[in-house]
């Protein structure tokens, strides 16, 4: 039985990764102009990008259950077994609405074999997730090998980030708005990560040179080895920040690579432009 892998937008992977690696693609969608749009399929995200810039505020939904109830249905029919590897469920809706509806399918189809990992991760932090699990099953692993691996890096992956604007991830619900308003009054950058699939502010910093120092400072105490990982940085349209970010990184730790990509539509409406974010295991398997 082959093994299909499954993964929605939030992953901040690129189109071509998807189509590279035969990974079926779930996308969000986003809400501009009056119009829904399927993130990474007919919006890009420097279009979103610059509708913030012109002060629009983009909303976002999970992924259609018409859509899983399509996908997780072939699936059965085609006598095919799927890893579906989701954006964490206390980011989203998504994964919960995915355990629902295979639930449903298994009504008709009790044959549907189908394992849904919830990610606790978000950007390219799942999308390093998915990159793993992608690379096994291209060498042969098993679904038992693949969903181990997904699993562990998961469980293990570190995310530390910092936004130009609180104001959207309040928006949206992500933080509280007290927050955000201190924030913005005084103008300092706010350092944040993921624990348990919950973004969590960390502390608050003033200056661009301390906020990259201290992101190094905690990389170094959150790993035991960077340089046999692959390093994973995402960005709100500030590719000019993620190439700094990634030299600091490459001169302090070494690492086997550092892999960077713009933040996607539908995450990227939830943390607006000049977003740095991070990600790495804290723990090597």
């Amino acid at each position: 039985m082959t093994v299909k892998l499954i993964a929605d937008s939030a992953s901040d992977l690129p189109a071509s990764y998807y189509t590279q690696y035969n990974i079926e693609l779930l996308p969000l969608k986003v809400h501009i102009d009056g119009q829904d749009y399927e993130d990474l399929v007919s919006i890009e995200p420097k279009t979103v990008f610059n509708k913030i810039r012109e002060g629009q505020m983009p909303k976002t939904s999970q992924v259609s259950p018409d859509l899983f109830l399509k996908k997780f249905t072939e699936l059965a029919k085609t006598n095919q077994s799927g890893i579906y590897i989701a954006f964490s469920s206390q980011l989203s809706g998504t994964y919960q609405t995915a355990v629902m509806i295979s639930e449903q399918v298994k009504e008709e189809y009790p044959e549907l074999d189908l394992t849904i990992i919830d990610s606790k991760c978000a950007s390219l932090g799942y999308g390093l997730v998915v990159k793993k699990a992608a690379e096994l099953l291209q060498n042969g692993g098993s679904k038992e090998d693949i969903i181990h691996s997904a699993r562990f890096h998961s469980e293990h992956m570190e995310h530390l980030f910092t936004v130009e604007d609180l104001e959207y991830l309040a928006k949206g619900g992500r933080v509280s708005k007290a927050s955000a308003f201190l924030g913005g009054l005084l103008n300092i950058k706010p350092l944040l990560h993921v624990e348990d699939g919950k973004l969590v502010p960390i502390e608050k910093l003033r200056g661009k040179k301390k906020l990259l120092k201290r992101i190094l400072e905690l990389m170094e105490e959150r790993a035991e080895d960077l340089s046999n990982q692959v390093i994973a940085i995402s960005h709100g349209d500030n590719e000019e920040l993620a190439l700094e970010m990634k030299q600091l990184i490459q001169e302090k730790f070494s690492p086997k690579d550092v892999y960077i990509n713009i933040i996607g539509c539908a995450i990227g409406s939830h943390t607006g432009t000049g977003t740095l974010a991070i990600f790495f295991l804290n723990e090597n398997s």
